[in-house]
Formats: structure tokens, C-alpha cells, sequence
């Protein structure tokens, strides 16, 4: 199980190693072409017959038909890849442990899910894989982190990403005087969305706020430790108390239809929004298809930092695989330079591996500027995925999601509605034991929100 000594490291590590990857997108090497072979250090071997693979990433229908049309185009065995909500893709993996037999024969999920399943004896040790992809210099502290603590590598790092912004060129002209739309503060970005309401009587600020939008993670990965310096520690601190505050006044300027919004790139595309912030892989396609009317920039800064969120996925295989050959066949594959240079130019995952790639288009060069400047930034402020929940990952994004419509939807005070929210964040982490990640300081324990 991860110990509160490797959970602080990522606040020392993590930037150094996202920042060393996310250059490698950058580098050229004429001689690869997605998806078309295996690269040194992995071998797809012969496929390894017919596998099953359930994903609590790209989970999005068009996200799957790109993982089966174009990264496992060229694998030699029969794969079926199935993307599930945090919910279910738990239960799936319980249930078939429970059983004692199933059909999912590889994981793939996020270092947080893998900690649970590692604690409760779920993983199969992958050390020789790792031994066999030496070769690619995969990062090691990902490597480190896919320990879970043991000396056994539970799961091998799969792909990255994080969250930044985009804005359509026209509304450039609406920024505050005197702003640099790649070292803004949230404050400015509210008199941004000020600005262009006055001026053309639209509300044209976006947030993915749709039942299917990953609004949650703006509050645990942004706003929360932008504002606080924390998340679960300063939860009802009064600098949440103003956040909360600041995020109801920005409201004003937000598009009303956010609330239906589950990716910001369609929005953006059609001119609905023209200033929205989400992940990498949601803003993408609006970022290729108009790179002259469509600029991708870092987030914000609060009066803590500027806070971002690393997204690192991982690849594990249940003790009850049913085709575990076959699923570590799939890893290699899925490591090789060409499958994470495909994986990138698809879904906008960025590779956890050393290796040349092939130049990319402007949109995903831009996206890697506005990571870049992210992580350069010096007052950049990680803040991570929430770890060890298990099957309570969605009840503690759901209190946000409670605090949101209680505050800023439904006008309510928001110090009563974080009281009430407190007892429902505790109940999370009592019935999970998860300790506290950064930013928050770490716990004896199961996390003490306050």
C-alpha cells in the first residue's frame, strides 16, 4: 500500500519528470510512423490470442473507437477494449477477484485506482516486463510510483496528460490592460469574461459543468490549491470560503449552457465559449482543426500558485486474468515508441517513455507549449489525483459536485454548504482509510478534512 513518505514525493519528483517527457513530444525522428512496428526495448510478441482490456481512461465513445481504430490497429492479437467510469471499472475488477475468475485480462486505470487494487492483493508482479522495456527509459520515478510500495512492479506507466486552457484569437482583444494571457491570474480571468459580456452582451466563459465533464477535477486540481494551498486539509478554511465566492461572481460571465457541456473543444469550435478550461484530450480537436483561431495557454494563478494536475495512467494485470500472456504482449505494444507516438497524436496522452517522436501538428504543439509553461512556471503548484479511494472515488468527487450546485448554481452561502458538505468529504476517507496527498500535508492515517 503507498506510504505517506512516497506520496510526498511527487511534490519533488513529479514536475521534473513531466517536464522531461513532455519535451521527448517535441523531438523529431523521421524514421517512425505510428503505430507501424515495435521499437527498441518491446516486443508485441505474437499477440497473444484474445484479450480483454477495461480502461477507466478513455472512457468517451470517441475516444474508444480511436484506442480499437488506430493505437491497437496494428497489434497482432484480438483485443477488446472497454471504457468504464471509476465506478464500474472498480466493480468490474472486484467482482471478477471475487470470483475467483473472469474475463478482463489487463488494466488500465490511474495511479490512485491502483492503489487500492494493489493493497487488496489484486495485481500481478510485472517485473519482467519492466526488465523487457529497460530500453525505452521509462521515467523511473513512474516506475517507482507503479511499485506501490512493494519491491514488485504492479503496474507499468502507460501515457499522461494534464489540464490547461483555450481561448478563440477574438477574444484576446478583451483581455484585462495591462494582462499576459500566459501568466494570468484567476482574478484577471474573471474581469476577461467581465470584459467580453460588456462589450458584446454574451456570456462566452466555458467549464466542462455536464454530467459527463470533469468539473470535479477543476476544484481538486485547480481552484482548491490555487486558492487554499491545500484540498482536504482547507476544505472549509476561509480561503475556500473565498474561492467559493470568487467562483460564483465569475459565474456571471459563464455560458450558461457549461451545465450541458461534457468536452469544451465543441463549444469552442462553434463559438459558444471562447475562453474554457479541461483536459488536454477534450480541447484536442479544437486545437488541430483551427490552430489560427484557437490558442491553448497555461492555467491561472491563485494566491497560492499556480496549481495544476499530472494525470498519470498506469497498465496492470488482475491476479485472475484471463490471459495474462497476452495481456503483458499488449503492454509492450502499447509502450513501443510508435504505439505511444499514436496514442499522443489520438487522444492527446502524452508518453511516459525517453524516445524520439515524430513531429506533431500545431494544435498538439500548442497544448505542449501551454504544459510546458505550466510546468516551468515559478510558482507552479502540484496537486494530484486522489489516491487510495477505491470504490468511494466517486462519492469525493460528488461533494464537490454538491458544493458546486449549492454555491454557485443555487446561490447558496458557501461556508454553511461547506459545513454541511464536511461530515459526507469524512465519511469518504473514513470508509476508504486514504491518507492525504499532496498538496495537503500528510496524514497518520486515514486524511482529516477540516
Amino acid at each position: 500500500m503507498r506510504t505517506n513518505e512516497r506520496l510526498h514525493r511527487w511534490r519533488l519528483l513529479a514536475v521534473t519528470a513531466v517536464m522531461a517527457l513532455v519535451l521527448a513530444a517535441c523531438t523529431a525522428d523521421d524514421g517512425a510512423s505510428p503505430g507501424d512496428g515495435n521499437g527498441d526495448g518491446a516486443s508485441a510478441g505474437d499477440g497473444g490470442g484474445e484479450i480483454v482490456m477495461v480502461s477507466s481512461q478513455l472512457v468517451p465513445t470517441a475516444e474508444q473507437e480511436l484506442m480499437n481504430n488506430e493505437i491497437l490497429a496494428n497489434f497482432e492479437g484480438e483485443v477488446e477494449f472497454v471504457g468504464l467510469d471509476a465506478g464500474p471499472f472498480n466493480d468490474q475488477i472486484q467482482a471478477q477477484e471475487q470470483a475467483g475468475e473472469g474475463e478482463i485480462s489487463l488494466i488500465g486505470g490511474l495511479d490512485g485506482e491502483f492503489s487500492s487494487f494493489g493493497a487488496d492483493g489484486l495485481l500481478m508482479d510485472l517485473s519482467d516486463v519492466a526488465e523487457d522495456l529497460a530500453d525505452l527509459g521509462i521515467n523511473e520515478t513512474y516506475l517507482e510510483f507503479g511499485k506501490l510500495g512493494t519491491d514488485q512492479q504492479l503496474y507499468i506507466p502507460w501515457m499522461q496528460a494534464t489540464y490547461v486552457m483555450a481561448a478563440r484569437t477574438e477574444a484576446l482583444e478583451y483581455l484585462p490592460d495591462g494582462a499576459d494571457v500566459n501568466d494570468l491570474t484567476w482574478e484577471q480571468l474573471t474581469e476577461w469574461g467581465a470584459n467580453i459580456e460588456a462589450e458584446t452582451g454574451e456570456r462566452r466563459l466555458g467549464f466542462p459543468a455536464g454530467e459527463d465533464g470533469l468539473l470535479h477535477r477543476f476544484f481538486q486540481g485547480y481552484s482548491y490549491p490555487a486558492f487554499t494551498g491545500g484540498v482536504n486539509t482547507t476544505f472549509t478554511s476561509p480561503e475556500a470560503v473565498e474561492m467559493w465566492n470568487w467562483l460564483a461572481d465569475t459565474w456571471e460571465y459563464v455560458n450558461p449552457a457549461s451545465t450541458t457541456y461534457g468536452f469544451m473543444q465543441e463549444p469552442l469550435q462553434s463559438g459558444e465559449v471562447w475562453v474554457a478550461w479541461d483536459h488536454t484530450a477534450r480541447l484536442i480537436q479544437a486545437l488541430e482543426t483551427m490552430p489560427d483561431e484557437i490558442i491553448a495557454f497555461p492555467v491561472p494563478s491563485g494566491p497560492e500558485g499556480k496549481a495544476y494536475m499530472p494525470v498519470v495512467a498506469g497498465l496492470g494485470v488482475p491476479t485472475t486474468s484471463a490471459n495474462p500472456e497476452g495481456a503483458k504482449d499488449l503492454i509492450r505494444y502499447l509502450l513501443s515508441p510508435e504505439t505511444q507516438a499514436a496514442t499522443l497524436s489520438a487522444v492527446s496522452f502524452f508518453p511516459v517513455i525517453e524516445s524520439d517522436l515524430p513531429d506533431v501538428g500545431p494544435g498538439l504543439q500548442a497544448e505542449i507549449d501551454a504544459v510546458e509553461a505550466q510546468l516551468n512556471a515559478a510558482d507552479a503548484l502540484p496537486a494530484y489525483l486522489p489516491v487510495g479511494l477505491g470504490d468511494q472515488g466517486g462519492a469525493y468527487s460528488q461533494v464537490f459536485r454538491d458544493v458546486f450546485q449549492g454555491v454557485v448554481l443555487d446561490g447558496g452561502d458557501p461556508a454553511t454548504i461547506l459545513e454541511e458538505q464536511l461530515p459526507n468529504l469524512q465519511a469518504v476517507f473514513e470508509a476508504s482509510g486514504a491518507p492525504c496527498w499532496p498538496p495537503d500535508p500528510e496524514s497518520d492515517g486515514a486524511c482529516q478534512a477540516q
